[in-house]
């Protein structure tokens, strides 16, 4: 019997007792079988909630921690920011929050770019972007994810369902400087997944290009290494079990949660990038989704620096490849 649901697994386990209730009675057994079997759905049912719990509420840093790590790193860019001119908005998400962000426009062009941070920072750690983009001739779009910094939300999802508020920023974006202006996407780490999930998406009326950092290629893969880096773990049965409690409480899976199973349907110019030595997502990743990636491409591997710390340890060449990409696709 196929099991789709908590209900089901429930209703089907009730079935079953009630069935061999008589047969477990007489022979005597029946209270430990029982015993045993709530205990074993005990123990299912707290790994699942303990794992997605970790999934769906990961820690997020505070406003303090980054931006004092972003200062330790030579990004002081954070009293630049108070006093710049910048417009602060409000877009409703169609999941019943809202987002938060600015939008950044001190040149004379519709050119804008929209930056998406990770997962566990905000929009402060998108401001070193901002002043790349900015110094370019780029004006620039920063936000917060939901569940992250000023946004709403409950949950983080990895980009499943952040690559459709992404949508409501690009249409918002849109109906501001109309279709005149280039809009390109940024994005680190799970802000690269949110952007490559909204662009296959969206690939006839998404943004005009990508600019993806350090993103994972499938969620799936990426849990499956973490599980076995940080815990020892295998990832079965661990994961299946992950799925089924993810899509009971928060209404996906993790295999929904997978750039490389569209990046073919990407026509738009993508620049992607990673650290050769990333050990949180390893660069295979970014590999593999430009060796798939049809039309258009770039590939920057950095030569320094651990996850997401591409721009921070490499700048020059960071923005070199920055720059190279944007004249190609701005080429009229």
């Amino acid at each position: 019997m196929k099991i789709a649901s908590f209900k089901g697994f429930f209703d089907h386990l009730s079935y079953y007792l009630r069935y061999n209730a008589v047969v477990l009675e007489r022979s005597g057994h029946m209270k430990k079988w029982l015993t045993a079997i709530g205990a074993a759905v005990g123990i299912i049912a707290a790994i699942g909630i303990c794992f997605t719990n970790i999934i769906m509420f990961m820690k997020k840093k505070t406003d303090e921690e980054i931006i004092k790590r972003e200062t330790e790193d030579g990004h002081d860019v954070f009293e630049a920011f108070d006093r710049m001119e910048k417009t602060a908005f409000v877009i409703p998400s169609s999941y019943g929050y809202d987002l938060k962000g600015y939008y950044i426009a001190p040149h004379d062009t519709q050119n804008t770019m929209i930056i998406c941070h990770g997962v566990t920072m905000n929009l402060f750690n998108s401001l070193k972007y901002m002043h790349l983009f900015l110094d370019l001739g780029w004006n620039v779009l920063v936000y917060d994810h939901r569940r992250h910094g000023q946004s709403g939300g409950k949950t983080t999802s990895y980009g499943y369902y952040e690559k459709d508020d992404l949508k409501e920023v690009v249409s918002w974006l849109r109906e501001r400087v109309g279709q005149r202006g280039l809009v390109g996407i940024h994005g680190e780490s799970m802000g690269a997944v949110t952007a490559l999930l909204y662009a296959g998406a969206h690939p006839d009326d998404g943004a005009d290009f990508y600019i993806a950092d350090c993103p994972f290629a499938s969620f799936d893969e990426q849990l499956a290494y973490r599980l076995k880096m940080e815990y020892r773990l295998p990832a079965r049965p661990i994961l299946p079990l992950a799925n089924l409690f993810l899509r009971w409480r928060d209404g996906y899976r993790t295999r929904d949660v997978s750039p490389l199973s569209v990046i073919g349907r990407i026509p738009q110019p993508v620049l992607f990038i990673h650290s050769k030595d990333d050990d949180y997502i390893p660069v295979e990743a970014s590999e593999l989704l430009y060796e798939k990636k049809n039309g258009p491409k770039s590939l920057y591997i950095a030569e320094a620096g651990e996850h997401a710390m591409s721009y921070t340890k490499n700048r020059e060449s960071y923005r070199n490849a920055v720059k190279t990409f944007l004249d190609r696709v701005a080429k009229p």
